[in-house]
């Protein structure tokens, strides 16, 4: 079922949240040691996952990622990743972690037929990692990547957020790092989204900054002219590395962007700076059929006309996009929450 919104994009990319609950405390994302969580009993079971799953590929929709929060602390995760597997339709199935537990469940995630992984890694330094998380988690992060390679993903993708006076000292060092596995490294711009309450500009290292630093580095750096609807920028090094920059605070990419996301609790939000979504857990606990759901989708994409980000970088003064206490009464506009 071919349909578009205000702007002409389609809707191919689902990011399904399966759970809100994270063990890091990143800076960027989630700083606070304690959160308003989504109650246990509003967070959708597989088989709701699933049911909706359906309705979005009837829509159209190819590629679906796995987000949390942390996806790896939702019991029997493995089990989900098999149901969705089956669907034939489902062209991209991915989910990006953490790491923390992933050295006992990247076999089990390859083998219940997750296609891609993508692991969060922001420094190289353990007293680094532990001030940027809040966790003295580096050693395990770092082994959960290398079962991710030894369990067949490949090429596995690591993201790195970038602060600027933070970590962006290191990001020829990551890069390396990144080759030396085997793995494409996604450098990401700090977006001042969620729970991001501490963001300023000031502390954005832009895609110009990074290109600098990494041609400093490593030389001569060529750029790969196909993007499409991808949130990355990639880029070639003259050994053929490859690598991203997602540039969403000083380059936002909305005008291609196919991304709806679904949280825990079955809430929809079309853009990660949407403060309102729809609420479609009442609609399939409630018994509406797939025919309905999937109407009530296609019509609030039609009248899609957000540019979150490009409206933020247009706005001039730019902080913090909410404060904590609007957060805590609104747990479902945290990054964590919609799936970053």
């Amino acid at each position: 079922m071919a349909f578009v919104d205000r702007l002409g994009r389609s809707l191919g990319n689902l990011r399904l949240s399966v759970t809100d609950r994270c063990n890091l405390r990143c800076a960027y994302c989630m700083p606070e040691e304690e959160y308003v969580w989504l109650p246990k009993a509003d967070i959708l079971s597989f088989e709701e996952i699933c049911a909706l799953t359906d309705v979005f590929l009837d829509l159209g929709v190819e590629k679906v990622r796995l987000t949390g929060g942390e996806p790896l602390q939702r019991s029997y995760l493995p089990t989900l990743i098999r149901m969705l597997a089956e669907k034939s339709r489902i062209r991209d199935l991915s989910l990006t972690s953490n790491g923390v537990v992933l050295a006992d469940r990247a076999r089990s995630l390859k083998e219940a037929g997750l296609h891609r992984l993508t692991v969060s890694l922001d420094t190289l330094r353990p007293d680094r990692f532990r001030a940027l998380t809040g966790r003295p988690h580096h050693a395990q992060v770092l082994t959960g990547i290398r079962a991710a390679v030894d369990a067949g993903f490949s090429p596995l993708k690591i993201d790195a957020v970038i602060l600027r006076g933070d970590n962006d000292d290191e990001i020829g060092e990551l890069l390396s790092f990144a080759r030396e596995l085997g793995a494409e490294i996604r450098f990401i711009e700090y977006m001042d989204v969620g729970g991001a309450t501490r963001w300023s500009p000031e502390k954005v290292f832009s895609r110009e900054a990074m290109l600098t630093a990494l041609s400093r580095a490593h030389g001569k750096i060529e750029v790969i002219a196909e993007r499409g609807s991808a949130p990355a920028e990639r880029f070639r090094l003259a050994d053929g590395t490859v690598f991203g920059i997602i540039a969403s605070t000083t380059a936002p990419f909305c005008r291609s962007c196919d991304r709806g996301r679904l949280t825990a609790d079955g809430h929809w939000y079309q853009c990660l700076y949407a403060h309102r979504g729809t609420d479609l857990r009442a609609l399939i606990r409630g018994g509406a059929t797939p025919a309905e759901i999937g109407e009530t989708i296609r019509h609030a994409w039609e009248a899609r006309s957000d540019r979150g980000a490009e409206e933020r970088l247009a706005s001039g003064e730019r902080g913090p996009l909410l404060p904590v206490s609007m957060l805590k009464r609104d747990p479902r506009r945290e990054m964590h929450t919609r799936g970053g």
